[in-house]
């Protein structure tokens, strides 16, 4: 891949995400030494990746590693790859398949973790199902993160849950993540919210730690709200916010 002069500075997310080769990676590290708005950027973005990576973290059960172990006689061996081409892809090529790779990893790690009651209560077709959703989830989160315009932004809702939304304005797409956010309690569900000049309009449900990407249209939005409404949601916010915050820009 061939650098203009300038192009260290949109190569944060990259970085962050471990997608650079070792040229382009040496290229940035060296910049960086000098530019403060680039190591805060590329900091910002491995937070971030921290916190989607806990989000959807689970502790394995006991049973785990038995039936692990009792299922690997009945695994057939993958053939190693072989590169076709030893050009170095672009950048969004290769976010792109480790978005996929990230995506089908995540698939196996909860069949082989917890995956034994899933395999005797869900066909083939809910199992491929799962995992298009994983990827095209995962791809979407992962080009948001990586988009040269991407915005960062930190907060705190009031029920002490940690919250990060990044904007690409470019996409017209936003990702919010939660960490430490409280059990809504039966009948209830957190929605979120994108406030247009003052009017609360839906942007999706959440009901548990984890990302999702926000509906509607961030770019004529000022801030991402967070709310607790009843299961399913509501057309308009019922309670006082937990969460107001200005979006990046």
């Amino acid at each position: 891949m061939t650098n203009h002069p300038n192009d260290s500075h949109t190569l944060a997310a990259a970085y962050a995400l471990g997608a650079l080769d070792d040229p382009e990676r040496g290229d940035f590290e060296a910049h960086s030494r000098t530019c403060e708005a680039c190591r805060q950027e590329a900091a910002e973005f491995a937070a971030t990746a921290a916190r989607l990576a806990a989000a959807v973290s689970q502790t394995p059960p006991a049973t785990a590693k038995a039936q692990v172990m009792a299922a690997i006689d009945g695994v057939r061996q993958v053939p190693p790859r072989i590169p076709a081409s030893s050009t170095a892809p672009a950048i969004g090529a290769l976010l792109r398949r480790r978005a996929v790779s990230l995506a089908l990893a995540a698939v196996v790690a909860a069949v082989a973790l917890g995956g034994v009651a899933l395999w005797q209560t869900q066909n083939a077709q809910d199992l491929e199902r799962q995992a298009r959703q994983s990827r095209q989830q995962l791809d979407a989160i992962t080009g948001i993160l990586a988009a040269p315009d991407a915005r960062t932004v930190h907060g705190k809702a009031s029920n002490g849950a940690l919250t990060t939304v990044v904007t690409s304005e470019r996409q017209n797409r936003a990702a919010f993540t939660t960490t430490g956010l409280p059990a809504p309690g039966a009948g209830k569900t957190y929605q979120l919210w994108l406030d247009h000049d003052g009017t609360m309009r839906p942007a999706g449900l959440i009901d548990h730690d984890g990302t999702v990407i926000l509906t509607g249209n961030p770019a004529d939005a000022g801030a991402v709200g967070l709310s607790l409404e009843p299961t399913g949601g509501s057309p308009q916010p019922t309670t006082d916010p937990l969460l107001l915050m200005a979006l990046p820009t």
